[in-house]
């Protein structure tokens, strides 16, 4: 299992960052621009990854002010988990982690490793930059 990990802190109370990530119609706002196709609702998105896949995920689970987790909805070319976790950082500041959790072969994990890396940065970014505006 190849993980996948950073963390970012946010200037936003606990709540308000975990509310945010709970709504996939959210995540298309911390999506690079090789993502197209995006498609939502508060509980699924299905977005195309440019010269890769579709997918979709799904939420699979929700604990409040603490964690948001989306695994596939369909067949994916690969098992993954994506973890949202916010945690209290002091006052009204929060630090914001996504771990991704894939099954990949030695030759996938070459050719997906970096991409998925600049993806969880990205992301992580993304989010500070939505939320802190």
């Amino acid at each position: 299992m190849t993980v996948i990990q950073n963390q970012i802190s946010i200037n936003r109370p606990i709540a308000d960052v975990y509310t945010f990530l709970a709504d996939c119609n959210n995540h298309e706002q911390l999506m690079p621009d090789s993502i197209y196709n995006w498609s939502s609702t508060r509980d699924e998105a299905r977005f195309t990854i440019q010269n890769m896949a579709k997918l979709a995920l799904k939420v699979e689970r929700r604990t409040e002010n603490s964690e948001v987790v989306f695994v596939p909805a369909e067949k994916a070319p690969f098992d993954v988990t994506l973890r949202w976790s916010v945690m209290p950082a002091g006052d009204n500041t929060t630090t914001a982690q996504l771990i991704i959790e894939a099954d990949l072969n030695m030759m996938m994990k070459m050719l997906a490793q970096k991409p998925l890396e600049k993806l969880v940065g990205s992301q992580l970014e993304a989010l500070k930059k939505t939320l802190e505006a």
